[in-house]
């Protein structure tokens, strides 16, 4: 009996996965836990390895497709065993808002025989007019659809089923989510849907603005009630993309009729990074400060101590594990570094998980992933060596969890291993700053008491902040920590 491949749940929020690569081709022996295939999330690519060994058979999901967790995207043969002749479509059952069932059947191939009738219930809802996509729906119970006048039907329960992140954008807005036409799959409302919604609703609401012809108006004896809103609470980062940027349609062409291009679709992590940069640049008040940190101490060190650590502890020493012990340094003396913003609130956190920029090789360009070292305060430098070496390596081999790209309190980015200077980072939201390094190299210096002439080990370091919350006094006091700390670097035994 053929065994289905699905597409995995890589992390508690992530509802759907897009496949890049399919690593084995139909009729191809692979091995249980053979690598078969290569997803992209919103947190992270990974490649899916075989739930058994066998033959690929038939492949449902084809590359660039994005589905649903639970959908099965292929199947494997047992030895001697042949493919079916027709293979139904699977169904992946999940729960929507953690009380209701319901099935989701995988995208059939668009050469596949026409499907029986659907149920009127069943049915994705008609197109809406632009008229009444103009008017946004309040409910009169939690703002996500699941406070209506009585039990929900099968099609708002697929639209209701999206990513908590939808979720929260319904509710700031007191949007029913029943309301929304969804493009996902079975009807399942996307960022795209909902900010598309919001943004045209209040574009209908706007003071000043003419009701188009046909609308009618709110009764002046009962005006339409905004729906109770919860205390206000952090907002998720992709949340703050601005909603006129989803419903202002496709941008003008930036190439004429007789220009010569090639177009190719942003991967799912060029499109996340995309959205995250421009959110944060919108979200914090950016400003970058500049300072020269003279590594010749811990270049000393590195290279006294490189072949005895290699030995004792099977890791490299580079020069990371310096610095995150000097940023841990400059945290704990300055904890607002280590912050974020909520609301009117600042919060302060106990922990120091340091995030740390990977550059990913594709195969044009660079992607980025950012793997956080966790309770980084609490490690030794071979402990940080281990970590950031393993992080690094797991991520450019598409081996993280997502749990591992999440949870970080400040970050550490290294674009001087390609030769760059000094650059201004952009924060990772929701934390206030970013630890930029620069190239690492020798320097002719005025140094002594004499002003004496020298070749130093040399590198600036920038350090982007988020001026609603950190002056500039403040960081450059914690960046004099962290190049004291640096340039005085005295542990012998590098424990």
């Amino acid at each position: 009996m053929p065994i289905d491949v699905i597409m995995p749940q890589m992390g508690e929020s992530i509802a759907e996965g897009t496949l890049v690569k399919w690593l084995k081709k139909p009729g191809e022996h692979v091995e249980r836990d053979e690598n078969l295939f290569e997803i992209s999330t919103d947190k992270v690519d990974a490649e899916i390895p075989s739930p058994s060994a066998g033959t690929l058979g038939e492949i449902l999901v084809h590359e660039g497709e994005t589905v649903e967790v639970g959908t099965v995207v292929a199947t494997i043969l047992a030895a001697g065993e042949g493919q079916p002749a027709a293979a139904p479509a699977k169904a992946a059952t999940s729960q929507a808002d953690g009380s209701a069932q319901r099935s989701v059947s995988s995208p059939a191939p668009a050469a596949s025989a026409p499907a029986a009738e659907v149920p009127a219930s069943e049915r994705a809802p008609d197109a809406r007019t632009a008229v009444e996509a103009t008017a946004v729906a309040v409910t009169s119970g939690d703002g996500a659809g699941n406070g209506g006048a009585g039990p929900a039907t099968k099609e708002e329960l697929r639209r209701t089923r999206s990513s908590p992140l939808v979720r929260n954008i319904a509710r700031e807005h007191g949007v029913d989510i029943s309301q929304v036409r969804g493009s996902g799959l079975s009807g399942r409302v996307t960022k795209r849907d909902i900010l598309a919604y919001v943004a045209q609703g209040e574009a209908a609401v706007a003071p000043g603005v003419a009701q188009p012809q046909g609308v009618s108006q709110p009764s002046r004896a009962e005006p339409a009630r905004p729906a109770p809103r919860e205390p206000a609470r952090e907002v998720p980062i992709e949340r703050l993309e601005p909603a006129a940027v989803a419903a202002a349609g496709p941008a003008p062409r930036p190439f004429g009729d007789n220009d010569r291009v090639e177009l190719e679709p942003m991967s799912t992590m060029r499109q996340r990074i995309a959205e995250r940069m421009i959110a944060s640049r919108r979200t914090s008040a950016h400003v970058t400060s500049f300072f020269e940190i003279d590594m010749t101490r811990v270049d000393e060190l590195r290279r006294r101590n490189k072949d005895s650590f290699l030995a004792d502890s099977g890791v490299k020493l580079t020069f990371m594990p310096f610095i995150i012990k000097a940023l841990v340094a400059g945290v704990k003396e300055w904890p607002i570094l280590n912050s974020s913003v909520w609301n009117d609130q600042i919060v302060y956190k106990k922990d120091i998980n340091v995030g740390i920029a990977v550059a990913l090789k594709q195969e044009r360009g660079f992607g980025l992933l950012v793997p956080v070292i966790r309770h980084a305060d609490e490690l030794s430098l071979v402990g940080l060596a281990r970590a950031a070496n393993d992080l690094a390596e797991r991520a450019r081999t598409k081996k993280l969890s997502p749990d591992e790209v999440q949870g970080g309190t400040i970050t550490i980015t290294n674009p001087g291993v390609f030769g760059s200077l000094a650059g201004t980072p952009i924060i990772s939201q929701p934390q206030v700053a970013i630890l930029g390094v620069g190239a690492i190299e020798k320097r002719v210096k005025v140094v002594g008491p004499n002003d004496s002439i020298g070749v130093r080990t040399c590198a600036y370091f920038s350090i982007s902040y988020d001026h609603r919350v950190v002056d500039g006094a403040t960081a450059d006091h914690f960046m004099l920590v962290v190049k004291e700390k640096l340039e005085s670097f005295s542990d012998p035994s590098l424990n």
